[in-house]
């Protein structure tokens, strides 16, 4: 990887890396288990604005630097804070989860250690989920005199459903992973010393794929559960159709006919 393959935000709580057709996102703010003060939720928005300029990237990969993906919000910032503050502190974490939400390629999340309360919430927007076999994975905010407002009571029903999503609100307890990918709030469940190299993985075979399909696609399945059926497949045949008329289409079905890999180009 070149040195310009690495990009450091403006507060150098994190940073970008690109290996090929991946871009690694990042989080470093090691000295403080990576909690989230407002110039690291404005340097990981920098950071997927710098990605989405590298045409070539194709999957995302969001990390945490050091033995712990994200210990949440920054403490002293939230006790001292007042209500104007935690507004603006809402929304600008707001505007980065809605940022990884609709990012126009996949992100899969490395939680190792840790992914409490904000950190928990970081991970809701992200496509994939993989974490470590002894990771703290939950919303505490309950127990602390609010409730978790980064979207756990919004889009954690969407992933578990409703009554699970309240239980893990309400009670303010820890999921234990296992359980997590029983009910398919996680894709998988691995060592933590493993975490940040099978995110990559899992990304990396993500790029193996066509990009402009994969990104179509995450944008029908913005539509699955907030518009009708019959809606929905309209949304899904106006979002496939001018694939066809795409490169990317004719060297798919060529290379499966003639035993090939494809070479995708996103055209």
């Amino acid at each position: 990887m070149s040195p310009d393959d690495k990009i450091a935000m403006s507060n150098g709580f994190a940073r970008v890396e690109i290996d090929g057709h991946r871009a690694d996102v990042i989080l470093s703010r090691p000295d403080k288990r990576n909690a989230m003060s407002r110039a690291v939720i404005a340097d990981l928005t920098e950071a997927f604005d710098r990605v989405d300029d590298h045409e070539e990237v194709r999957a995302v990969a969001l990390l945490g630097e050091g033995p712990v993906f994200c210990a949440g919000m920054d403490l002293p910032m939230m006790r001292d804070g007042d209500r104007e503050t935690h507004e603006e502190v809402g929304e600008e974490l707001r505007a980065l989860f809605d940022r990884i939400d609709g990012f126009r390629c996949p992100v899969v999340v490395g939680i190792k250690r840790a992914a409490v309360a904000g950190g928990f919430e970081l991970t809701l927007p992200a496509d994939f989920r993989i974490i470590g076999s002894d990771a703290s994975y939950g919303v505490v905010e309950v127990k602390l005199g609010v409730f978790p407002s980064g979207g756990s009571t919004q889009r954690l029903p969407r992933l578990v459903g409703l009554a699970r999503a309240k239980e893990l609100v309400l009670t303010g307890e820890y999921i234990d992973p296992e359980e997590a990918e029983r009910i398919g709030l996680v894709n998988e469940v691995c060592p933590d010393e493993e975490v940040d190299g099978r995110a990559r993985d899992f990304a990396d075979t993500l790029t193996e794929n066509a990009p402009l399909g994969m990104e179509r696609a995450l944008r029908a399945f913005d539509h699955a559960l907030d518009v009708p059926l019959d809606d929905g497949l309209d949304v899904e045949g106006y979002l496939a159709s001018p694939l066809y008329e795409t490169h990317d289409r004719k060297e798919g079905f060529s290379a499966r006919i003639e035993g090939r890999e494809p070479e995708f180009e996103g055209r």
